[in-house]
C-alpha cells in the first residue's frame, strides 16, 4: 500500500512538484526570517555576551537595556566590594565616541573601557598582536569588522595611529567581537585611557562587573548587592534578557518579522492545502476502489499522511538547504556577519512545516473518510 500511495503521488508530475515548491517556499522564507529575526536581537546584547569573566552586572537602578547607563559614583565600587558573597569587582565602561583617521575620515565607534589591572572584560578571540599589548599607553584594540570598515580592503596591520575624541591613540591589536545592535565598531582600552579620553567627565564608570564568591548562589548575591548599594544587579543572562525584552517591547522589530513569517505560514499552508486538496479530489475514484476491495479507512489514513510526510520532508529539506546558502553568501556582508540559520529557527520552522501539512491532510481526510466505495462505478 506504501508504495501504490507513492505511486499515486507523483503520478501528476505538475501536483507533486507544485506541493514540494510551496513547502519549499514556505520553509525558506519562514527559516530566513527568524534566522535574521534572532540574529537581530542577539546583536542588541551581543556586548553582554562577550563578557565571558564576569558573571555580574551592576548598574543604575532604572536600566533598561545595555545601551541606556548613567554613570555611577566612584564609591559605588567600593560598596559592591564590600558586600558579602562578592569574590572581585572591577570598573567598566560603555559609550559612544568618535574616530578620526589621518585622511581626515571620522567614524563613530563604540568604546568599552575594561579594567586596568585585570583587564576583565576584555575580548578573547584575537586576529592579531596579544591581549596584554592593551596594557601599552594609548593602546586600543579594534574587533575584525570595523577594521574592515575603518580601512576597507587594507591589509591588517597593527600600529595605525589615528585619534580618538581628538586623542591619539594606536591600534595595538585586532580582535573578534560580536557584531553590536548598530554595526558600528567596538573598540577596547583600559578604563584609565577613557580617562583620558573623556577629562570632563567626573564618573565614567556606568558599569561594575562582580564574581560571585565559589558555592555562593549568583541570585542570592544580587539581592545582596541591591539591599546594601541601592543598585540594581543582574547575572548574565539576566542582563541579556532584559536587554532584550526592551527591544522586543520598544521597537518595531518583533512586528515586522512576525507579519513576514506569519505570511510564510498562511501562503504555504494555502497552497499546500488548496494543491493537496486537489490532488484527493482527482484521486477520488482510486482511494473509491481501495475501499471497495476492502482497504480500512485506517490504512487509507496512512497512506494519505505517508504522501503528507515525503512531501512535507523534500519540502523542508530543500527549504533549508536554501536557507544555509543564503546565510552562507550573505555572511561575507559585514551587516550580515554572524547572522545564521540556528537550531531554534530550524526546530521552530520544521514544527510550524509539520503544522501545515496536517491541515491540509485534515481537509483531504475528510472526502476519503466520508468517500463511498460505489464511486468507482460511476461515470
Amino acid at each position: 500500500m506504501n508504495w501504490l500511495a507513492l505511486r499515486m503521488l507523483t503520478g501528476d508530475r505538475s501536483k507533486y512538484l507544485s506541493l514540494i515548491l510551496s513547502i519549499t517556499f514556505a520553509t525558506l522564507l519562514m527559516s530566513q526570517q527568524v534566522s535574521i529575526f534572532m540574529g537581530i536581537v542577539t546583536r542588541s546584547a551581543s556586548q553582554i555576551l562577550d563578557v565571558r569573566d564576569a558573571e555580574l552586572w551592576v548598574m543604575d537602578n532604572k536600566v533598561r537595556y545595555i545601551d541606556e547607563a548613567p554613570y555611577l559614583p566612584s564609591n559605588s565600587l567600593q560598596r559592591v566590594r564590600g558586600v558579602p558573597g562578592v569574590e572581585w569587582a572591577v570598573r567598566y565602561h560603555k559609550s559612544n565616541m568618535t574616530a578620526r583617521l589621518p585622511d581626515g575620515n571620522f567614524r563613530n565607534v563604540i568604546v568599552l573601557g575594561v579594567d586596568d589591572a585585570t583587564l576583565v572584560g576584555s575580548p578573547r578571540r584575537m586576529v592579531v598582536g596579544e591581549l596584554n599589548s592593551l596594557r601599552l599607553p594609548n593602546a586600543v584594540f579594534i574587533d575584525k569588522a570595523g577594521y574592515e570598515y575603518m580601512w576597507p580592503g587594507e591589509p591588517f596591520q597593527i600600529g595605525r595611529e589615528f585619534h580618538l575624541n581628538d586623542r591619539r591613540v594606536f591600534l595595538a591589536g585586532i580582535c573578534k567581537a560580536s557584531a553590536p545592535f548598530t554595526t558600528l565598531p567596538v573598540m577596547y582600552t583600559r578604563f584609565s585611557e577613557v580617562e583620558r579620553f573623556l577629562p570632563s567627565n567626573r564618573n565614567l564608570m556606568n558599569y561594575i562587573l562582580a564574581k560571585p564568591l565559589v558555592g555562593s548562589d549568583a541570585l542570592e548575591v544580587c539581592r545582596a548587592i541591591e539591599e546594601q548599594s541601592g543598585l540594581m544587579a543582574l547575572t548574565r543572562d539576566g542582563f541579556f534578557w532584559r536587554t532584550i525584552s526592551y527591544f522586543m517591547r520598544s521597537t518595531g522589530i518583533p512586528i515586522n518579522f512576525g507579519i513576514t513569517i506569519a505570511l510564510g505560514f498562511i501562503v504555504g499552508a494555502a497552497v499546500a492545502g488548496q494543491t493537496f486538496y486537489l490532488f484527493t479530489l482527482e484521486n477520488l475514484k482510486q482511494f473509491g476502489a481501495l475501499k471497495a476491495m476492502g482497504v480500512t479507512n485506517i490504512r487509507l489514513i496512512g497512506m494519505i499522511l505517508l504522501q503528507a510526510s515525503v512531501v512535507s520532508g523534500m519540502g523542508y529539506g530543500l527549504g533549508m538547504g536554501m536557507t544555509a546558502l543564503f546565510f552562507t553568501f550573505t555572511n561575507r556582508i559585514a551587516p550580515m556577519a554572524g547572522i545564521h540559520l540556528t537550531t531554534i529557527a530550524a526546530t521552530g520552522v520544521g514544527l510550524a512545516v509539520l503544522m501545515i501539512i496536517l491541515l491540509t491532510s485534515l481537509f483531504s481526510l475528510r472526502k476519503v473518510l466520508f468517500l463511498e466505495p460505489a464511486v468507482v462505478f460511476r461515470g
